[in-house]
């Protein structure tokens, strides 16, 4: 199986870029996104709000619009030469029924941009690493209070895209070894239960060897989580996976002593290093982790240092 790749750096931010702000999955309130938009200005930027970023799919309420008017958006903003970066409003439900959605080919005829989200946009961030080629950030998604009402939060995205050579080293307060050692490899991943449906399926990586795997999850109990793991691990696709990197488990139950035994169980016979509590997820003040750059994950100290920047 081919082994993780690193991807095509997108630019920085600068002041005074124009980004894309999207919704593949979930509805947007239109206050969330005002709010957004006013955040992004103080940070220099001309924040647009796609075409349908309101919209409601008319009959399945966890949809923001459905599927064509979604992947139209997204497809405009990648497309579009004037915008430096793709911002993802919200994560939710939705973003594996865009896949069937889009022309790869003719996406990938677009220069890479910064792509921003995380959890079900986990799905998207898989389909770009492996049908564009590009690296992408996993980070807040912009229209929650999770990103506007998290200083922290905003913060680290903001260290991203703007400076991001000061991010190449993270070392998260609590992080903490599971399973001891040092190994290199590409950052992938992102929400396990999307890492999870995607197996098998189209414009999904068939492995993830030669990668330092991020997890995390939210409101899925113990024994849903166990399962998941164990279907990546029964499939092999966790087969030569270099190291892992463990996020947040928020409102997984019945306890997080429970969430974390059970992955130090299915996990350490890997032989692999593994840290746990590295702060990315759903969780306040939430840590922004590239995906697709070259790393070095030292579990010993609970320390992953890119090798890249994640921008140039």
């Amino acid at each position: 199986m081919r082994a993780a790749a690193p991807g095509a750096r997108p630019r920085r931010l600068r002041p005074g870029d124009r980004v894309s702000v999207v919704a593949p999955c979930s509805p947007v309130r239109e206050e969330d996104l005002r709010a957004a938009i006013a955040l992004l200005g103080e940070w220099g930027l001309e924040a647009v709000p796609g075409e349908h970023v309101l919209a409601r799919h008319p009959s399945l309420s966890y949809l923001a619009g459905t599927d064509t008017q979604r992947a139209a958006d997204l497809r405009a903003a990648w497309l579009d030469p004037g915008t430096a970066a793709v911002l993802c409003a919200r994560g939710g439900d939705g973003a594996h029924r865009l896949l069937d959605h889009l022309d790869f080919a003719e996406l990938r005829r677009a220069p890479a941009k910064a792509f921003v989200g995380f959890s079900d946009i986990t799905a998207l961030h898989e389909a770009f690493a492996v049908e564009l080629g590009v690296a992408t950030v996993h980070g807040p998604v912009v229209a929650l209070d999770s990103f506007v009402g998290d200083a922290e939060a905003a913060g680290h995205l903001r260290a991203t895209l703007f400076e991001p050579e000061t991010r190449t080293v993270l070392r998260p307060p609590g992080a903490r070894p599971l399973v001891g050692g040092r190994a290199r490899g590409v950052t992938i991943g992102g929400t396990l239960s999307v890492l999870s449906d995607g197996l098998a399926t189209p414009h999904s990586r068939p492995s993830a060897r030669g990668g330092l795997l991020l997890l995390e999850d939210v409101n899925e109990h113990v024994t849903r989580l166990d399962r998941m793991l164990t279907h990546l691990l029964r499939g092999g696709w966790l087969e030569g996976v270099a190291g892992v990197l463990l996020g947040s488990w928020s409102d997984c139950g019945p306890d997080l002593a429970t969430v974390h035994a059970m992955l130090e169980e299915r996990l350490a016979p890997l032989g692999v290093p593994v840290v746990a509590e590295f702060g990315f997820g759903h969780r306040p003040g939430q840590l922004t982790v590239p995906l697709g750059v070259p790393a070095v994950l030292d579990a010993d100290t609970a320390t992953l240092t890119l090798q890249v920047p994640a921008l140039v």
